[in-house]
Protein backbone atom coordinates (compact mmCIF):
# COMPACT_ATOMS: atom_id res chain seq x y z
CA UNK A 1 0.00 0.00 0.00
CA UNK A 2 1.39 3.18 -0.71
CA UNK A 3 2.51 6.02 1.65
CA UNK A 4 -0.79 8.35 0.70
CA UNK A 5 -2.99 6.36 1.55
CA UNK A 6 -1.60 6.94 5.11
CA UNK A 7 -2.91 10.58 4.85
CA UNK A 8 -5.91 10.13 2.07
CA UNK A 9 -8.14 11.01 5.09
CA UNK A 10 -6.92 14.72 4.03
CA UNK A 11 -9.75 15.88 3.71
CA UNK A 12 -12.92 17.88 2.79
CA UNK A 13 -19.76 24.92 -3.60
CA UNK A 14 -19.17 27.86 -4.97
CA UNK A 15 -21.45 29.39 -1.86
CA UNK A 16 -20.29 31.51 0.77
CA UNK A 17 -21.70 30.01 3.82
CA UNK A 18 -24.48 31.80 5.61
CA UNK A 19 -25.20 33.13 8.76
CA UNK A 20 -28.00 34.49 10.35
CA UNK A 21 -27.90 38.28 11.20
CA UNK A 22 -28.92 37.61 14.70
CA UNK A 23 -25.89 35.12 15.27
CA UNK A 24 -23.07 35.91 13.03
CA UNK A 25 -21.93 39.04 11.25
CA UNK A 26 -22.20 37.90 7.83
CA UNK A 27 -19.72 40.70 6.24
CA UNK A 28 -17.80 39.62 8.63
CA UNK A 29 -17.07 36.24 7.44
CA UNK A 30 -17.24 37.34 3.80
CA UNK A 31 -13.86 39.39 4.37
CA UNK A 32 -10.83 38.22 2.52
CA UNK A 33 -8.66 38.45 5.29
CA UNK A 34 -10.42 35.47 6.92
CA UNK A 35 -9.92 31.37 5.98
CA UNK A 36 -12.54 30.14 8.10
CA UNK A 37 -12.72 26.94 7.07
CA UNK A 38 -11.85 23.57 5.13
CA UNK A 39 -10.74 25.00 1.49
CA UNK A 40 -11.79 28.49 2.46
CA UNK A 41 -14.52 31.21 2.17
CA UNK A 42 -16.33 29.89 -0.69
CA UNK A 43 -15.29 25.92 0.45
CA UNK A 44 -13.97 26.26 -3.21
CA UNK A 45 -10.34 27.10 -2.89
CA UNK A 46 -10.96 30.50 -4.29
CA UNK A 47 -9.84 33.99 -2.38
CA UNK A 48 -9.97 37.82 -3.32
CA UNK A 49 -7.52 40.13 -1.11
CA UNK A 50 -4.72 42.03 -1.93
CA UNK A 51 -3.07 40.92 -5.83
CA UNK A 52 -0.63 37.85 -5.76
CA UNK A 53 3.06 39.27 -6.61
CA UNK A 54 4.22 37.54 -9.63
CA UNK A 55 7.45 35.79 -8.05
CA UNK A 56 7.92 33.69 -4.93
CA UNK A 57 11.20 35.00 -3.03
CA UNK A 58 12.31 36.06 0.48
CA UNK A 59 11.55 39.48 -0.23
CA UNK A 60 8.15 38.83 -1.91
CA UNK A 61 6.98 36.37 0.62
CA UNK A 62 8.15 37.42 4.02
CA UNK A 63 8.41 35.03 7.07
CA UNK A 64 6.13 36.30 10.37
CA UNK A 65 6.66 33.85 12.66
CA UNK A 66 6.64 30.04 13.22
CA UNK A 67 6.05 27.76 16.37
CA UNK A 68 6.93 23.99 16.75
CA UNK A 69 4.18 22.17 17.11
CA UNK A 70 2.71 18.31 17.24
CA UNK A 71 1.40 16.23 14.21
CA UNK A 72 -1.60 17.26 12.45
CA UNK A 73 -2.66 17.35 8.93
CA UNK A 74 -5.70 19.52 9.87
CA UNK A 75 -5.72 22.84 8.02
CA UNK A 76 -5.39 26.03 9.96
CA UNK A 77 -8.04 28.37 10.89
CA UNK A 78 -7.56 32.00 10.41
CA UNK A 79 -10.06 34.35 12.24
CA UNK A 80 -10.13 38.43 12.68
CA UNK A 81 -7.25 38.07 15.65
CA UNK A 82 -6.37 34.46 16.07
CA UNK A 83 -4.90 31.63 14.04
CA UNK A 84 -6.14 28.15 15.50
CA UNK A 85 -4.27 24.73 14.68
CA UNK A 86 -4.40 21.61 16.33
CA UNK A 87 -1.82 18.37 16.70
CA UNK A 88 -1.83 15.03 18.63
CA UNK A 89 0.16 14.90 21.45
CA UNK A 90 1.93 11.37 23.02
CA UNK A 91 -0.53 9.55 20.67
CA UNK A 92 -3.02 10.52 23.16
CA UNK A 93 -4.50 13.48 23.33
CA UNK A 94 -5.70 15.83 20.83
CA UNK A 95 -4.94 19.95 21.19
CA UNK A 96 -6.43 23.03 19.93
CA UNK A 97 -4.00 26.21 19.95
CA UNK A 98 -5.09 29.78 19.34
CA UNK A 99 -2.18 31.95 18.17
CA UNK A 100 -2.17 35.23 18.16
CA UNK A 101 -2.22 36.45 14.45
CA UNK A 102 0.43 39.33 14.61
CA UNK A 103 2.76 37.03 16.63
CA UNK A 104 1.89 33.81 16.73
CA UNK A 105 1.84 33.92 20.37
CA UNK A 106 -0.30 31.00 22.57
CA UNK A 107 -3.47 32.82 23.37
CA UNK A 108 -5.18 29.44 24.74
CA UNK A 109 -5.48 25.62 24.49
CA UNK A 110 -8.20 23.24 24.81
CA UNK A 111 -7.18 19.43 25.06
CA UNK A 112 -8.92 16.01 25.07
CA UNK A 113 -8.03 12.31 25.33
CA UNK A 114 -8.62 11.26 22.02
CA UNK A 115 -6.11 10.35 19.76
CA UNK A 116 -6.23 6.62 17.99
CA UNK A 117 -3.70 4.12 15.91
CA UNK A 118 -5.06 3.65 12.19
CA UNK A 119 -5.05 0.40 10.39
CA UNK A 120 -0.87 -0.69 9.92
CA UNK A 121 -1.27 -0.53 6.01
CA UNK A 122 -2.58 3.10 6.44
CA UNK A 123 -0.19 4.29 9.32
CA UNK A 124 3.21 4.94 8.28
CA UNK A 125 3.21 8.69 8.21
CA UNK A 126 1.08 8.70 11.73
CA UNK A 127 -2.09 8.90 13.03
CA UNK A 128 -3.08 12.30 13.74
CA UNK A 129 -5.91 14.60 13.61
CA UNK A 130 -6.81 15.19 10.09
CA UNK A 131 -10.08 17.33 10.60
CA UNK A 132 -9.91 20.76 9.29
CA UNK A 133 -12.11 22.89 11.80
CA UNK A 134 -14.63 25.43 11.24
CA UNK A 135 -14.89 28.93 12.62
CA UNK A 136 -18.09 31.23 12.79
CA UNK A 137 -17.05 34.01 14.36
CA UNK A 138 -18.17 33.05 17.66
CA UNK A 139 -17.43 29.32 17.93
CA UNK A 140 -14.82 26.72 16.56
CA UNK A 141 -15.81 23.09 15.80
CA UNK A 142 -13.35 20.71 15.87
CA UNK A 143 -13.53 16.71 14.93
CA UNK A 144 -11.68 14.37 17.09
CA UNK A 145 -10.36 11.14 16.01
CA UNK A 146 -12.18 9.20 17.84
CA UNK A 147 -15.60 10.60 15.75
CA UNK A 148 -16.49 13.74 18.06
CA UNK A 149 -17.21 17.38 17.45
CA UNK A 150 -16.33 19.63 20.05
CA UNK A 151 -17.27 23.18 19.86
CA UNK A 152 -15.71 26.03 21.69
CA UNK A 153 -15.66 29.62 22.23
CA UNK A 154 -13.04 31.03 20.19
CA UNK A 155 -12.05 33.72 22.18
CA UNK A 156 -11.48 31.54 25.47
CA UNK A 157 -11.48 27.84 24.23
CA UNK A 158 -13.72 27.46 26.72
CA UNK A 159 -15.80 24.14 25.92
CA UNK A 160 -19.55 24.53 25.08
CA UNK A 161 -20.43 21.14 23.70
CA UNK A 162 -19.63 18.09 22.66
CA UNK A 163 -20.89 15.02 20.80
CA UNK A 164 -19.44 11.44 21.21
CA UNK A 165 -21.13 10.25 17.84
CA UNK A 166 -20.09 6.33 18.79
CA UNK A 167 -22.44 6.79 22.38
CA UNK A 168 -24.66 9.00 20.47
CA UNK A 169 -25.34 6.88 18.01
CA UNK A 170 -24.48 3.52 18.65
CA UNK A 171 -21.74 3.47 15.83
CA UNK A 172 -18.42 1.57 15.40
CA UNK A 173 -15.43 3.92 16.33
CA UNK A 174 -14.20 4.15 12.37
CA UNK A 175 -11.02 2.56 11.34
CA UNK A 176 -9.55 6.06 9.89
CA UNK A 177 -10.61 8.32 12.47
CA UNK A 178 -12.52 11.47 12.50
CA UNK A 179 -11.93 12.58 8.62
CA UNK A 180 -14.97 14.69 7.23
CA UNK A 181 -14.25 18.94 7.99
CA UNK A 182 -17.79 20.32 9.72
CA UNK A 183 -20.05 23.04 7.42
CA UNK A 184 -21.56 25.57 9.43
CA UNK A 185 -24.47 27.25 7.43
CA UNK A 186 -27.26 29.51 9.54
CA UNK A 187 -27.68 27.94 12.57
CA UNK A 188 -26.23 24.30 11.75
CA UNK A 189 -23.52 22.46 12.01
CA UNK A 190 -23.98 19.98 8.85
CA UNK A 191 -20.87 16.62 9.40
CA UNK A 192 -20.05 13.28 7.95
CA UNK A 193 -19.86 11.43 10.96
CA UNK A 194 -21.31 8.34 12.50
CA UNK A 195 -20.80 6.14 9.05
CA UNK A 196 -23.83 8.84 8.04
CA UNK A 197 -24.51 12.68 7.28
CA UNK A 198 -25.48 14.35 10.48
CA UNK A 199 -27.17 17.83 11.08
CA UNK A 200 -26.35 19.60 14.72
CA UNK A 201 -28.04 22.89 15.91
CA UNK A 202 -24.77 24.57 16.36
CA UNK A 203 -25.02 26.16 19.56
CA UNK A 204 -26.20 22.92 21.42
CA UNK A 205 -24.63 20.07 19.50
CA UNK A 206 -28.76 18.64 19.39
CA UNK A 207 -29.09 16.58 16.48
CA UNK A 208 -31.53 17.50 14.28
CA UNK A 209 -31.03 14.34 11.12
CA UNK A 210 -29.13 11.74 10.26
CA UNK A 211 -29.23 10.21 6.39
CA UNK A 212 -27.42 8.21 4.32
CA UNK A 213 -25.85 5.58 6.65
CA UNK A 214 -23.37 3.66 5.41
CA UNK A 215 -22.90 0.82 7.83
CA UNK A 216 -20.33 1.41 9.98
CA UNK A 217 -16.70 0.86 10.73
CA UNK A 218 -13.96 1.18 8.03
CA UNK A 219 -16.49 1.09 4.65
CA UNK A 220 -18.69 3.39 6.51
CA UNK A 221 -16.40 6.22 7.17
CA UNK A 222 -16.64 9.33 4.77
CA UNK A 223 -13.16 10.96 3.56
CA UNK A 224 -14.99 13.51 2.12
CA UNK A 225 -16.18 16.80 3.08
CA UNK A 226 -20.11 18.69 2.53
CA UNK A 227 -20.78 21.25 0.43
CA UNK A 228 -23.86 23.49 -0.07
CA UNK A 229 -25.07 24.44 -3.72
CA UNK A 230 -28.36 25.16 -5.86
CA UNK A 231 -28.48 22.65 -8.31
CA UNK A 232 -31.66 22.29 -11.15
CA UNK A 233 -33.24 25.28 -8.77
CA UNK A 234 -32.82 23.43 -5.13
CA UNK A 235 -30.05 24.67 -2.46
CA UNK A 236 -28.84 21.61 -1.26
CA UNK A 237 -25.95 19.58 0.83
CA UNK A 238 -23.96 17.91 -1.76
CA UNK A 239 -22.26 15.30 -0.19
CA UNK A 240 -19.67 12.33 -1.21
CA UNK A 241 -19.68 9.25 0.67
CA UNK A 242 -17.44 6.08 0.01
CA UNK A 243 -19.43 4.91 -2.63
CA UNK A 244 -21.67 7.88 -4.15
CA UNK A 245 -22.75 11.22 -4.80
CA UNK A 246 -25.73 12.69 -3.03
CA UNK A 247 -27.64 15.58 -2.41
CA UNK A 248 -29.61 16.36 0.73
CA UNK A 249 -32.24 18.28 2.06
CA UNK A 250 -30.36 20.84 4.01
CA UNK A 251 -33.97 21.01 6.26
CA UNK A 252 -35.86 18.07 6.54
CA UNK A 253 -32.51 15.34 5.65
CA UNK A 254 -34.38 13.58 2.62
CA UNK A 255 -32.39 12.53 0.27
CA UNK A 256 -33.05 14.31 -3.20
CA UNK A 257 -30.63 11.88 -5.53
CA UNK A 258 -27.69 9.90 -5.60
CA UNK A 259 -25.50 8.54 -7.84
CA UNK A 260 -22.54 5.54 -7.67
CA UNK A 261 -19.11 6.93 -7.90
CA UNK A 262 -16.56 3.78 -9.16
CA UNK A 263 -13.80 3.80 -6.35
CA UNK A 264 -10.64 1.81 -4.62
CA UNK A 265 -11.57 0.20 -1.70
CA UNK A 266 -14.55 3.70 -1.40
CA UNK A 267 -11.37 5.83 -1.52
CA UNK A 268 -13.80 8.75 -2.91
CA UNK A 269 -11.68 11.38 -1.28
CA UNK A 270 -12.58 14.81 -2.89
CA UNK A 271 -14.75 17.51 -1.92
CA UNK A 272 -17.54 17.70 -4.56
CA UNK A 273 -17.02 20.65 -7.10
CA UNK A 274 -20.26 22.25 -8.24
CA UNK A 275 -20.39 23.49 -12.03
CA UNK A 276 -23.62 25.18 -12.54
CA UNK A 277 -26.19 22.35 -12.04
CA UNK A 278 -23.76 19.49 -12.08
CA UNK A 279 -20.70 17.97 -10.11
CA UNK A 280 -17.22 17.80 -10.94
CA UNK A 281 -15.25 14.54 -9.25
CA UNK A 282 -12.53 11.73 -9.36
CA UNK A 283 -11.19 8.89 -7.77
CA UNK A 284 -8.33 7.22 -6.48
CA UNK A 285 -7.72 4.26 -9.41
CA UNK A 286 -10.35 5.15 -11.41
CA UNK A 287 -11.56 7.86 -13.51
CA UNK A 288 -12.83 11.39 -13.68
CA UNK A 289 -16.47 12.40 -14.02
CA UNK A 290 -19.33 15.38 -14.77
CA UNK A 291 -22.50 14.43 -13.15
CA UNK A 292 -25.73 16.73 -14.40
CA UNK A 293 -28.77 17.24 -11.81
CA UNK A 294 -31.77 18.07 -13.57
CA UNK A 295 -35.61 18.40 -12.36
CA UNK A 296 -38.00 16.43 -14.18
CA UNK A 297 -42.17 15.49 -12.87
CA UNK A 298 -40.59 16.80 -9.58
CA UNK A 299 -38.52 14.46 -9.36
CA UNK A 300 -34.41 14.97 -9.83
CA UNK A 301 -32.26 13.09 -11.74
CA UNK A 302 -28.51 12.38 -12.47
CA UNK A 303 -27.06 11.57 -15.84
CA UNK A 304 -23.02 11.22 -16.39
CA UNK A 305 -21.98 13.89 -19.20
CA UNK A 306 -18.67 13.29 -19.29
CA UNK A 307 -15.65 10.74 -18.02
CA UNK A 308 -12.35 10.91 -18.82
CA UNK A 309 -9.29 8.57 -17.32
CA UNK A 310 -7.46 11.32 -15.11
CA UNK A 311 -7.12 9.87 -11.86
CA UNK A 312 -7.40 12.12 -8.48
CA UNK A 313 -7.01 11.09 -5.48
CA UNK A 314 -6.71 13.64 -2.64
CA UNK A 315 -6.32 17.36 -3.71
CA UNK A 316 -9.38 18.73 -4.49
CA UNK A 317 -9.44 20.81 -7.64
CA UNK A 318 -9.93 24.75 -8.32
CA UNK A 319 -12.27 25.81 -11.28
CA UNK A 320 -10.91 28.75 -13.32
CA UNK A 321 -13.09 29.76 -16.65
CA UNK A 322 -14.37 26.94 -17.34
CA UNK A 323 -11.00 24.24 -16.23
CA UNK A 324 -10.41 22.14 -13.35
CA UNK A 325 -7.25 22.15 -12.39
CA UNK A 326 -6.32 19.03 -9.80
CA UNK A 327 -3.22 17.34 -8.85
CA UNK A 328 -3.44 13.75 -9.93
CA UNK A 329 -2.76 10.03 -8.13
CA UNK A 330 0.05 10.27 -10.37
CA UNK A 331 1.87 13.63 -8.86
CA UNK A 332 1.33 15.31 -11.85
CA UNK A 333 -1.09 18.25 -12.34
CA UNK A 334 -3.91 18.38 -14.86
CA UNK A 335 -6.51 20.69 -16.93
CA UNK A 336 -9.59 19.49 -17.55
CA UNK A 337 -11.96 21.42 -19.95
CA UNK A 338 -15.28 21.02 -17.99
CA UNK A 339 -17.34 21.43 -20.97
CA UNK A 340 -16.03 18.63 -23.14
CA UNK A 341 -14.24 16.79 -20.17
CA UNK A 342 -11.22 17.04 -22.79
CA UNK A 343 -7.80 16.39 -20.85
CA UNK A 344 -5.68 19.40 -22.40
CA UNK A 345 -2.25 19.23 -20.68
CA UNK A 346 -0.53 17.13 -18.53
CA UNK A 347 2.42 18.38 -16.24
CA UNK A 348 5.33 16.28 -14.79
CA UNK A 349 5.81 15.03 -11.67
CA UNK A 350 5.76 17.10 -8.23
CA UNK A 351 4.82 15.84 -4.76
CA UNK A 352 1.90 13.28 -3.59
CA UNK A 353 -0.37 16.09 -2.43
CA UNK A 354 -0.87 19.64 -3.20
CA UNK A 355 -3.50 22.01 -1.78
CA UNK A 356 -4.36 24.54 -4.11
CA UNK A 357 -5.64 28.25 -3.72
CA UNK A 358 -6.89 30.20 -6.76
CA UNK A 359 -6.79 34.07 -7.27
CA UNK A 360 -7.81 35.06 -10.57
CA UNK A 361 -5.40 33.91 -13.04
CA UNK A 362 -3.22 32.67 -10.50
CA UNK A 363 -2.70 29.20 -8.55
CA UNK A 364 -0.74 28.78 -5.22
CA UNK A 365 0.04 24.80 -4.44
CA UNK A 366 1.58 23.42 -1.13
CA UNK A 367 3.25 21.03 -1.92
CA UNK A 368 3.94 17.89 0.02
CA UNK A 369 7.72 18.21 -0.15
CA UNK A 370 7.37 21.49 1.60
CA UNK A 371 7.70 23.96 -2.03
CA UNK A 372 5.17 26.35 -2.27
CA UNK A 373 4.26 26.14 -6.25
CA UNK A 374 2.85 29.61 -8.26
CA UNK A 375 1.02 28.53 -11.47
CA UNK A 376 -1.09 30.54 -14.24
CA UNK A 377 -4.35 28.76 -14.75
CA UNK A 378 -3.82 28.61 -18.39
CA UNK A 379 -5.71 25.67 -20.08
CA UNK A 380 -3.27 25.45 -23.44
CA UNK A 381 -0.30 24.19 -21.00
CA UNK A 382 1.52 23.99 -17.93
CA UNK A 383 3.25 26.98 -16.61
CA UNK A 384 5.02 27.42 -13.31
CA UNK A 385 5.49 30.83 -12.73
CA UNK A 386 7.80 30.41 -9.67
CA UNK A 387 8.23 27.82 -6.01
CA UNK A 388 10.30 28.44 -3.59
CA UNK A 389 10.83 26.03 -0.35
CA UNK A 390 8.79 26.74 2.67
CA UNK A 391 9.02 23.90 4.82
CA UNK A 392 12.28 21.19 5.60
CA UNK A 393 9.37 19.09 7.24
CA UNK A 394 6.31 17.95 4.75
CA UNK A 395 3.38 19.96 4.55
CA UNK A 396 0.09 17.47 4.40
CA UNK A 397 -2.27 20.19 5.51
CA UNK A 398 -4.37 22.58 3.69
CA UNK A 399 -2.89 25.84 2.77
CA UNK A 400 -4.67 28.95 4.30
CA UNK A 401 -4.10 32.38 2.25
CA UNK A 402 -6.48 35.30 4.12
CA UNK A 403 -5.75 39.18 2.85
CA UNK A 404 -1.60 39.46 2.40
CA UNK A 405 -1.14 36.39 4.40
CA UNK A 406 -0.53 32.64 4.32
CA UNK A 407 -0.53 30.58 7.22
CA UNK A 408 1.43 27.06 6.62
CA UNK A 409 0.68 24.05 8.65
CA UNK A 410 3.55 21.89 8.45
CA UNK A 411 3.74 18.40 10.00
CA UNK A 412 5.61 19.31 13.33
CA UNK A 413 4.97 23.83 13.10
CA UNK A 414 2.96 26.06 11.58
CA UNK A 415 4.52 29.38 9.59
CA UNK A 416 2.76 32.77 8.91
CA UNK A 417 4.02 34.31 5.83
CA UNK A 418 3.01 38.10 4.24
CA UNK A 419 2.75 39.02 0.60
CA UNK A 420 5.22 41.84 -0.29
CA UNK A 421 3.37 44.59 -2.23
CA UNK A 422 3.35 43.85 -6.06
CA UNK A 423 6.41 46.61 -7.53
CA UNK A 424 4.94 48.95 -10.09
Amino acid sequence: MSRPLAILFLSTTFLLPTTTQADDNVEELKKPSLWPQWRGPGRDGRVGGPKWPDRLTKDSLQLLWRVPLGASYSGPIVGEDLVFTTETKNKETEVVYALDRKTGKERWRAEWKGAMTVPFFAASNGSWIRSTPAYDGERLYVAGMRDVLVCLDARTGEELWRVDFVKELKTALPAFGFVCSPLVDGDAVYIQAAASVVKLRKKTGEIVWQTLKDGGGMNGSAFSSPVLAELAGKRQLVVQTREKLAGVDSEKGDVLWSQAVPSFRGMNILTPTIVGDAIFTSTYQNKSWLYKVAKENDRFVVAEAWNNGAQGYMSSPVVIDGHAYMHLQNQRFVCINLKTGERTWTSKTFGKYCSLVAQGDRILALDQRGYLLLLKANPREFELIDEIKVSDDETWAHLAVSGDELHVRELKAIAAYRWAAPKE
